[in-house]
């Protein structure tokens, strides 16, 4: 039986403590707005927007003016009439929208020479599977100031229903207009995303999607679209892209809550690797043939679907004692895990085991699975 020794000393008597305590827990729950927390405050996932901070640029584009092209990773511009470049900038250290945060870089929009009816110029990003945050109401928010002025951006989504069968029509519910100045501030819309029941979704798996539009400027054509903001011809940055459900803008985080997610994130759309400066990195062991060169890379995360295209650039085929420069890799086949390609070059014969490289900074191979 175990048994205990009082050396002249008691236990204080800490009742009245835990009655404060327990008062101020209650006080506390009080003041807590739990509508705040129901929508996941501080919780990762709760924004379905991946590299909301524009953080990755797998593709490493300094400057872009093509129309339906992805710029950063997920990030997808889109533009009718006169000219959109868009192009990644970099916050001065200490100058980012939220202290301690820290965001490294930002997007930035430049719409010029527009002026017709069907003009427009729109910063998009697609949030896989059109059931997202069907039949409920989410808060848009992002940081965004103009160069000069007080123009407007226009706020959108899109349910996109798919392809394959009869799927239903795109369902377009703006969200309203937001008036910039030429500092960062954050902005928010609230929107209820419309139900998507009696809708047909297309029969082809991975393909539906709810899409954020940030319109920078519109014609009369799409003007309900873009809650009316007008032509506009101006320079827009953004940054702290967030869509999550319930009527309040919580602080900004992204998607994963860490940099290693979020680039695993980015990486499950579009995949690329390539070479480091002093080094030469191998993509894959491959092996010649009479009529080509075959070589399979496997993929670091599965991804969304098998790849539909690649890019690459100065590759090159090399085995023990000779390395040949590559003229043309072409997707042959590929699977979620791993894309096979045809690889064309001069100089290397058939039967020969080899394998495909990237021999210094700026050599890559990149397989995009995006929506």
């Amino acid at each position: 039986m175990a048994t205990s020794t009082n050396y002249g000393w008691s236990e204080p008597d800490n009742s009245s403590l835990v009655k404060d305590g327990a008062q101020a827990i209650r006080t506390l729950g009080d003041a807590i707005d739990t509508s705040v927390w129901n929508v996941g405050y501080g919780q990762a996932g709760k924004n379905k927007i991946i590299n909301g901070d524009f953080t990755f640029n797998q593709r490493a584009f300094t400057s872009n003016t093509t129309t339906a092209a992805y710029n950063f990773d997920r990030w997808l511009q889109q533009n009718s009439g006169g000219s959109f470049t868009v192009t990644p900038q970099s916050f001065t250290a200490g100058a980012a929208p939220v202290a301690g945060y820290e965001g490294t870089t930002f997007v930035q929009g430049i719409t010029a020479t527009q002026s017709a009816a069907g003009d427009f110029a729109i910063i998009t990003q697609r949030i896989e599977n059109v059931r997202t945050f069907a039949g409920n109401t989410v808060t848009i928010s992002f940081y965004a100031k103009a160069n000069t002025g007080t123009p407007k951006i226009g706020v959108e989504v899109q349910q996109n229903f798919g392809s394959g069968g009869s799927p239903s029509a795109t369902v377009s519910t703006p969200a309203g207009s937001i008036t910039l100045t030429t500092s960062f501030a954050r902005y928010s819309v609230t929107v209820a995303v419309p139900s998507i029941s009696g809708k047909t979704v297309g029969t082809t798996a991975n393909t539906s999607y709810l899409e954020l539009n940030l319109w920078t400027s519109s014609g009369a054509t799409n003007a309900t679209r873009a809650s009316s903001i007008g032509i506009q011809n101006f320079t827009a940055s953004i940054w702290g892209v967030q869509v999550e459900y319930g009527s309040k803008a919580t602080p900004f985080q992204t998607a994963t809550g860490t940099i290693q997610g979020e680039l695993a994130a980015c990486k499950y759309y579009y995949d690329k690797r390539g070479g480091q400066a002093g080094t030469s990195t191998v993509l894959s062991v491959a092996m010649s043939n009479s009529a080509g060169t075959n070589a399979t890379v496997t993929f670091p995360i599965t991804m969304r679907v098998a790849p539909t295209s690649i890019d690459h650039s100065n590759l090159r085929l090399s085995d023990t004692s000779s390395g040949f420069t590559v003229s043309s890799v072409t997707l042959s086949n590929a699977t979620s895990t791993t894309g096979n390609v045809n690889v064309a070059t001069t100089g290397m014969t058939g039967f020969r085991s080899c394998y495909l490289d990237a021999s210094a900074t700026g050599n890559y191979i990149a397989f995009s699975a995006e929506l």
